[in-house]
């Protein structure tokens, strides 16, 4: 089924670290904001880099992400796709990435999992900023453990 990311990305000029996505799930584009199933820890994993609770409602959140400086967006901004399955993504088309760095401070950008890594590359082979591919939070991800991820993210988040 051919579905359209359906929202923006979000950032501040403040903005330093974009962390992408590869698209986002059915739960995420009905509640339009990123990582909104219950079940995918990108919020837990953030509170806990953090140190701060996890943000349970959108205005929360936005004021997480502005605090901590980070902007979400996802790779892929049209698609075919089968429910929220990244590995039945198909005919992807890319969102317009370099659009938001004039209107922030990026200077890195974090990819939360192998798809979005893959597309990131195909979509952008000459990227001017480091990217740096991280385990995804996604709940198909079960073999890492939330301190694991906390762990490795702290380290690109952070520079721990």
């Amino acid at each position: 089924m051919r579905v359209t990311h359906g929202f923006g990305p979000f950032y501040t000029a403040d903005s330093e670290i974009l962390i992408l996505g590869s698209f986002p799930s059915v739960q995420s584009r009905r509640d339009e904001f990123y990582y909104a199933h219950p079940q995918n820890r990108f919020w837990r994993v953030l509170s806990n880099v953090y140190g701060c609770g996890v943000p349970e409602t959108l205005s929360e959140k936005k004021s997480f992400l502005s605090s901590c400086r980070l902007a979400l967006w996802d790779v892929i901004d049209e698609c075919d796709v089968e429910g929220s399955s990244d590995a039945s993504i198909r005919n992807a088309v890319p969102t317009e990435i370099m659009r938001l760095l004039p209107q922030t401070q990026i200077r890195r950008v974090v990819l939360n999992g192998r798809t979005a890594e893959r597309y990131f590359d195909k979509f952008y082979p000459d990227f001017s900023l480091p990217a740096v591919t991280m385990p995804s939070t996604s709940p198909a991800n079960a073999s890492w453990t939330l301190q694991r991820l906390t762990d490795a993210w702290a380290a690109a988040l952070l520079g721990e």
